[in-house]
């Protein structure tokens, strides 16, 4: 099934409900940085939170940061996700990989830490962006969404993320948001009955893996209270802005002195983007043209 998002309202637009699949493209995100079974889990939950986030989102062009600092050996993430339903992401230490947990699945909380902080900043294309911070609170990812969209965002929430992998493929990713809205968050036995109907889904992925559409999924969720399913599906890819002439660009701010210091013991230089991945080389002439290009702004 193609990476998509759907939203979804329920009692008469009193809920608002948000399902991504997004097996493809954190697939690519694993290939791209040669994650670990535990770093691809909790980079995928997070692209799929990121996106969940950025699809409430109005202004085109607006994207969401989430960084994730923890105390645990995986150091920490950075995934940033777009209205446009496009994202990309890393961890800080790819490699780690540890023992499931006590129920047998991929331990993130353990990877991530229970101590840290999460972060996130909503850019809408102008002014400064709104960010937040938040403490983790199990290092799990969707526990510590919903806990940022409580605390920071006033907004009973409830957030399902998962990832399924097998003999070194992801398999299945994706994740659910549903939240209740202002109008309807005075129904205390609204938000009760959607905390218990999410606690007891069995799970994200074990749904995809059966076979289940979001629409599907969506209606098992909300069926019976009034649930309208939004036309539009968008696509959802992985996708990094880099390139070459973004590079040179950021070579150049090195400096002139720096920049001949490379030509000379290097012949060149070697960049890396930390989002996907792409390794982009730049030649002594290249450089040199920076230099040239420097010393005509100095004049």
């Amino acid at each position: 099934m193609a990476d998509q998002l759907i939203r979804a309202t329920a009692a008469e637009s009193g809920i608002r409900a948000v399902g991504v699949i997004t097996t493809r493209l954190t697939q690519e995100a694993r290939q791209r940085h040669n994650l670990s079974y535990v770093a691809t889990a909790a980079l995928g939950r997070t692209l799929s939170s990121g996106l969940l986030l950025a699809s409430s989102m109005k202004r085109e062009g607006s994207r969401v940061n989430i960084r994730i600092k923890g105390n645990g050996p995986l150091g920490g993430l950075l995934v940033d996700a777009g209205l446009d339903g496009t994202a990309r992401g890393y961890v800080d230490n790819p490699s780690v990989e540890l023992s499931p947990n006590a129920k047998g699945k991929l331990d993130v909380g353990g990877a991530i830490g229970r101590e840290g902080y999460l972060y996130v900043v909503r850019d809408v294309g102008y002014g400064y962006p709104y960010s937040s911070t938040v403490e983790l609170v199990s290092g799990e990812i969707g526990d510590d969404v919903a806990h940022y969209l409580v605390t920071s965002e006033q907004t009973p929430s409830a957030l399902a993320v998962g990832v399924f992998i097998e003999a070194g493929t992801v398999r299945a990713s994706g994740g659910l948001l549903v939240q209740v809205l202002p109008k309807a968050a005075s129904d205390e036995s609204l938000v009760q009955l959607l905390e218990s109907r999410m606690e007891a889904l069995a799970g994200f992925t074990p749904l995809l893996q059966a076979g289940k559409t979001l629409p599907e999924i969506l209606e098992q969720l909300l069926g019976d209270l009034g649930l309208v399913i939004l036309p539009e599906v968008q696509m959802l890819q992985f996708h990094c802005g880099c390139s070459m002439s973004r590079v040179l660009g950021a070579l150049k701010m090195l400096g002139e002195a720096e920049l001949q210091d490379m030509i000379e013991k290097d012949d060149g230089a070697e960049a890396t983007c930390h989002f996907c991945g792409e390794v982009y080389n730049a030649s002594s002439d290249e450089l040199a043209a920076l230099i040239e290009d420097l010393r005509a702004e100095s004049v």
